[in-house]
């Protein structure tokens, strides 16, 4: 399953993990961000172990999402090492997100 990720926790979480991560920027009135849950959860699952998932409410938490430029959501941001190594704004095929993390692991 998917972290919940908050602004407190962002830090310990995404930027000093060891491991590549993917973080879904979404919100709760994005009918895209719906779409595309079922998927995050499925990637949280398949590189469990591998890569961390994660999920950050920007609503609820919009330091992270000001500080990487998140202006349209869903967002996927995907870290190595604390930066930024891939972006991919609205939704995509599974697809498209198990081969760029695929490339990490």
């Amino acid at each position: 399953m998917a972290i919940e990720v908050t602004d407190a926790t962002f830090l310990d979480v995404v930027l000093k993990s060891e491991k590549p991560v993917l973080v879904d920027f979404w919100a709760a009135w994005c009918g895209p961000c719906r779409m595309l849950a079922p998927t995050v959860e499925e990637l949280s699952t398949d590189f469990e172990g591998k890569a961390v998932v994660v999920k950050v409410d920007v609503d609820a938490n919009q330091e992270f999402a000001a500080k990487y430029g998140v202006r349209n959501i869903p967002t996927i941001l995907i870290f190595k090492g604390g930066e930024v190594v891939d972006k991919q704004v609205g939704v995509a095929p599974k697809a498209t997100y198990t081969e760029k993390l695929e490339a990490l692991v």
